[in-house]
């Protein structure tokens, strides 16, 4: 336990500083250690949170009523820091009560003994609102105790989730640069956000900025498989490789009133609105009447997570009408893999307008007139 030396609470700060006084060894707790975290559980004792007798220790002869007896558990062993609790409301109101004599009362029976713990620690908690007002699960003296209640809420604005993405994600380890292109970031975002708008999925249970990073994650991990396979010289996701998600997604939401086997078409309807919800917010395509006319002259473009870039700039040459808007979609000194990840981002955009017809299976796509 993390004792003040000048009001030590444990035995053994208390004898401790009765033997050495002044020369009493003092450290330094660096901010790390300052912190411990449990996620509650229905089996969460009071062993766990508080602490208990330690039989070893009554075996080598001392009594169960002596505080040297005891061995303490994460709470009292976070004094002087904080101690974060997780879904609070799924302690059993047992245990809820113990730890509610220790914020209040400043001590708490073990095995029948009354312990003394004036701990100076700072209790935070966390839980979902549904768990204490509708299941009453979180008992009200113990809510009570609590200082502030604090409700957050999802990123309001598509750029502050992109921010926590860049901020939080790990994409795999590669041995080319990955670049990222902006409108993948913010499709990728996006989908989190119509998903929470999205009345087939349970909005109780909640879109997690998680899914965001997990996508994120996923989509780079599909592009940097296929750039080894293609050898490319940068990895960069393309629409293609929004596919992956689909698996990355199914995990982190829960869904209303529907069978798991159309879970695949929803989330893959969920990618499809928020890469045409980015087309239709930041892509203003004058030529598309030119790209239109092109493809009514026969022109067909494949694209897919087998294709390297280089295939993606001979149709770029071979269709001048898409070169020019795909380009500025990219934006200046764009590499290959940037442009290729803008050619399929302006045709995924054209065909979601109803522009084009697209023949798709799995992450492979044949974009093609809609007059044939």
């Amino acid at each position: 336990m993390r004792d003040n030396p000048f009001a030590p609470i444990s035995a053994y700060g208390i004898d401790l500083v009765a033997q050495k006084g002044e020369q009493t060894p003092v450290a330094w707790v660096h901010r790390t250690r300052r912190f411990a975290e449990k996620l509650a559980s229905p089996d969460t004792s009071m062993a766990d949170l508080i602490g208990e007798v330690d039989p070893i220790k009554v075996a080598a002869g001392l009594y169960l009523d002596d505080p040297r007896a005891l061995s303490y558990g994460l709470v009292p062993k976070s004094n002087r820091g904080i101690f974060a609790m997780n879904e609070l409301p799924d302690l059993s109101e047992r245990i809820q009560v113990g730890l509610l004599n220790v914020l209040e009362e400043r001590d708490v029976q073990i095995r029948g003994h009354l312990v003394r713990l004036d701990l100076d620690v700072l209790v935070v908690a966390t839980a979902n609102p549904e768990d204490y007002t509708n299941r009453g699960r979180l008992i009200t003296p113990l809510k009570d105790r609590f200082g502030s209640q604090i409700r957050t809420h999802y990123p309001f604005e598509i750029s502050t989730e992109i921010e926590i993405i860049r901020q939080e994600a790990k994409p795999p380890t590669s041995p080319k640069p990955i670049v990222v292109p902006w409108f993948i970031e913010d499709i990728v975002a996006r989908v989190s956000h119509v998903a929470r708008k999205s009345h087939v999925i349970s909005q109780s249970s909640g879109v997690s900025v998680r899914l965001s990073i997990a996508n994120y994650e996923t989509v780079v991990a599909s592009a940097l498989r296929r750039t080894l396979r293609t050898g490319d010289d940068h990895v960069v996701p393309r629409i293609s490789d929004l596919s992956a998600m689909v698996q990355s997604t199914q995990g982190k939401i829960e869904f209303d009133t529907m069978d798991d086997s159309d879970s695949d078409q929803v989330i893959a309807a969920l990618v499809s609105l928020a890469v045409r919800q980015c087309f239709n917010e930041y892509v203003l395509l004058e030529e598309a009447p030119e790209i239109v006319e092109a493809f009514n002259t026969e022109a067909l473009v494949h694209t897919g997570d087998d294709l390297p870039d280089r295939d993606y700039l001979a149709v770029l040459e071979a269709m001048p009408s898409l070169d020019v808007p795909v380009r500025r979609v990219a934006g200046p000194k764009a590499s290959d893999g940037e442009l290729a990840a803008a050619a399929e981002f302006v045709l995924e955009g054209l065909y979601l307008t109803k522009r084009l017809a697209k023949d798709a299976s799995g992450a492979r796509a044949l974009y093609r007139s809609r007059n044939r």
